[in-house]
């Protein structure tokens, strides 16, 4: 009866282990004197010692639950994602007023953002698991803005994805640095990023001759991945479900284009 509950408790724990797929943990690195708190993810079940790699940048909030999800679906899928840390170890907004104030440092500031991106890009290309030459960014509303302007930096970046994200740089000619493919996904009614950004941007890509894609969604405004922004479009900003799974099938796509045969 022994020998039973042993094989049993021995299966059990087993079946815990194989289904789970992810691992995950905290992760400070620098910039400069600034120490920063990120979160990165692993697919746990790898047939080999490396993977490409995906940052992940936060909305205004600063890296909460959302960012930290959506590394794991991420490394879920075979890729390690990293989600990064922009305003430093434990400085997290306790308000969107105080959100704002934080984000529009950034956003006010190119080369601190861009300092902050790259910092964590490097640590990310330092780990002995990621494929330094196959790495990625994505973002969501103000991480989107940090996505793009990581790829218009220089950095070797395969391609940015910018979810929700505000479209414009003060530095619009950097786009000619531009080294990867790059996809905006824009909510068709976004009160916040207006039809002039928009256009904007397009001009942008298309004079620098780089390979972009910009999707709207029909009946979605700012925010539309992020469940806690509601559901009401009269605010401009408002959680979409549809939006929300079609952005993200586009997101797989526009990777497995971008990293053809993920070593595995």
């Amino acid at each position: 009866m022994k020998r039973i509950f042993l094989l049993i408790a021995l299966f059990n724990l087993i079946s815990t282990s194989l289904s789970a797929k992810v691992s995950a943990k905290n992760i400070v690195y620098q910039d400069g004197e600034t120490s920063l708190e990120g979160y990165i993810a692993y697919p746990e079940f790898r047939s080999t010692k490396s993977a490409p790699a995906i940052l992940v940048v936060h909305d205004w909030l600063g890296l909460v639950e959302n960012p930290k999800m959506r590394a794991e679906k991420l490394a879920d899928l075979g890729y390690i994602a990293f989600a990064v840390d922009i305003y430093g170890k434990g400085i997290r907004p306790k308000s969107m007023e105080e959100a704002a104030k934080l984000a529009g440092h950034y956003k006010q500031n190119r080369d601190v953002m861009r300092a902050r991106i790259l910092a964590a890009f490097e640590t990310l290309k330092s780990q002995p698991e990621v494929e330094p030459g196959r790495i990625a960014i994505i973002g969501y509303c103000f991480g989107g803005t940090v996505a793009l302007e990581l790829a218009r930096s220089g950095a070797p970046v395969l391609g940015a994805v910018s979810f929700h994200g505000g479209l414009e740089t003060p530095n619009p000619e950097d786009a000619k640095n531009i080294k990867g493919k790059i996809l905006a996904l824009h909510g068709a009614d976004d009160p916040f990023v207006k039809k002039e950004e928009v256009e904007s941007f397009q001009e942008e890509m298309r004079k620098a001759g780089i390979d972009w894609q910009l999707v709207t969604y029909g009946g979605a405004v700012h925010s539309f991945t992020i469940k806690e922004a509601g559901n009401d479009n009269s605010k401009g900003a408002a959680y979409n479900a549809k939006a929300d799974r079609r952005s993200w099938i586009e997101l797989v796509s526009f990777l497995k284009e971008i990293f053809p045969k993920p070593k595995m």
